[in-house]
């Protein structure tokens, strides 16, 4: 199922995911010449049938807050709507009472906007590392599988890396690799029109994966 991985609607913005980027190092070898692999970590982990899955049932665990949200929204500018058809009718008091009954309802939407956020911000970090962890399991299992000696993430805003053949871009072959490990059907296909894309950690801040032990 293809999906742009877009943060979802408001709920979804600002993300501020932190963790300590670590690295596994292999034992010592014979000295050779190194073989190196590129991966998009972050798509790997996103885009495996159980991320899409996780990401997806995210989503709808929220949407009856993305609602409430909305009702509210749409109460303010209906209320604001009628005190500027009505001005005219209205005494000072009257006016000044219904502005601050509207400003009222602005604070309380913006305090539940701000708590959805930040709830579905650090649901998702949860769900994103939980994941990741296990994708890195993979990645490591194949990358000694396969001989690589490094293996860089391309999906860092900083990464190191200018240039990288298709060849050794082993995205896919992760993704591959988890599907089948975790045993987890691919989510059925959604028409693209009015569909709400699975979230993405933000490349800036998104957190690697822990080191095997």
């Amino acid at each position: 199922m293809k999906r742009s991985l877009a943060l979802i609607l408001t709920l979804a913005s600002g993300f501020a995911l932190s963790a300590a980027a670590q690295t596994t190092v292999a034992p010592a070898t014979a000295p050779g010449p190194a073989k190196i692999a590129v991966i998009a970590f972050q798509v790997a982990v996103a885009q495996t049938n159980e991320g899409q899955r996780n990401f997806a049932d995210l989503q709808k665990k929220y949407d009856p807050r993305r609602q409430q949200l909305k009702v509210l929204s749409d109460d303010i500018d209906n209320l604001s709507k009628q005190l500027q058809a009505s001005a005219d009718k209205l005494t000072p008091a009257e006016q000044q009472s219904k502005a601050t009954a509207i400003d009222t309802k602005k604070k309380q939407l913006d305090r539940d906007a701000q708590d959805a956020q930040n709830d579905f911000q650090q649901e998702m970090q949860d769900v994103y590392n939980t994941l990741a962890s296990k994708v890195y399991d993979v990645m490591q299992s194949y990358a000694e599988l396969k001989g690589y000696t490094l293996v860089l993430d391309v999906s860092q805003q900083q990464s190191p890396v200018l240039y990288a053949s298709t060849a050794t871009n082993i995205t896919k072959e992760i993704i591959d690799a988890y599907n089948v490990k975790s045993g987890i059907p691919a989510p059925p296909a959604t028409p693209a029109a009015g569909g709400v894309d699975a979230p993405k950690p933000t490349p800036r801040t998104a957190p690697r994966p822990p080191a095997a032990h």
